[in-house]
């Protein structure tokens, strides 16, 4: 079952990167979360702002969004339930990307200040904090290297795969069937691939008996051969849960 509030959320992620205590926990519980529901497609904040909050998902999925001077978008991360995209916002007084809803999602908002005088005051949650901004930096770098360096099938395959393994750490999914809504134009985005190319690539890894997809559900039929497919290796994630 998915967790029950958005502190329960929030705590799920950060159990499954680092080593939090029971009196962290407890802390973490008292942390003010303002929930929202959005739509997709929706800017949760824009390149140029000066947010004075931080949110958390809470469900749906979130994407990090870079736009060049002739409105070209390139989706440069995908942030799934627990995770907090926008948490380098503490320490940098003006964004430098878009964060926007790939699907309908709902978020919990953190004021910066309460955030940082947690920090001061609990070193182990601002150890957790840190290490899930280190996180977020390592997937970059796998995306550099997936649209920059691997065929459209591989990074296909691979995208695929980072999303379940991501959605089953946080409990979210069972076994290798998830749920994923998001349009092709958004997978293109993310992968560098035309529409037309994205739906050949995914025809083609049903051709192979890696996946089954019915409406926005992916079942990832044969798992060793999707990651094998898509050059997968869990490494740059750095989760701790032994169920993913």
């Amino acid at each position: 079952m998915p967790p029950t509030s958005s502190s329960d959320t929030l705590i799920r992620k950060l159990q499954t990167i680092s080593d939090i205590r029971e009196a962290d926990i407890a802390v973490l519980k008292t942390i003010p979360i303002q929930e929202k529901d959005f739509s997709a497609s929706h800017d949760l904040v824009r390149e140029g702002d000066r947010p004075v909050y931080s949110f958390v998902v809470l469900d749906g999925l979130v994407g990090s969004t870079k736009y060049t001077g002739d409105g070209k978008r390139q989706i440069t991360s995908f942030f799934v339930a627990g995770d907090i995209p926008d948490l380098h916002g503490l320490h940098l007084s003006v964004m430098d990307c878009n964060f926007s809803t790939l699907t309908p999602a709902r978020m919990g908002f953190m004021r910066h200040d309460v955030l940082r005088n947690l920090c001061y005051q609990h070193p182990r949650i601002a150890t957790a904090f840190w290490r899930s901004t280190l996180i977020d930096a390592a997937i970059y770098r796998e995306w550099v290297t997936n649209v920059g360096r691997r065929e459209a099938y591989t990074r296909m395959a691979h995208i695929l795969c980072e999303l379940i393994f991501r959605l089953k750490s946080v409990g979210r999914i069972q076994d290798h069937v998830a749920d994923i809504p998001i349009t092709q134009a958004a997978l293109g985005d993310a992968l560098g691939l035309s529409t037309v190319h994205v739906n050949r690539t995914l025809q083609e890894l049903r051709r192979e008996g890696l996946i089954a997809t019915t409406g926005s559900r992916v079942h990832a039929i044969d798992w060793p051969g999707l990651t094998h497919a898509g050059d997968f290796d869990t490494t740059y994630l750095h989760q701790g849960n032994p169920a993913a």
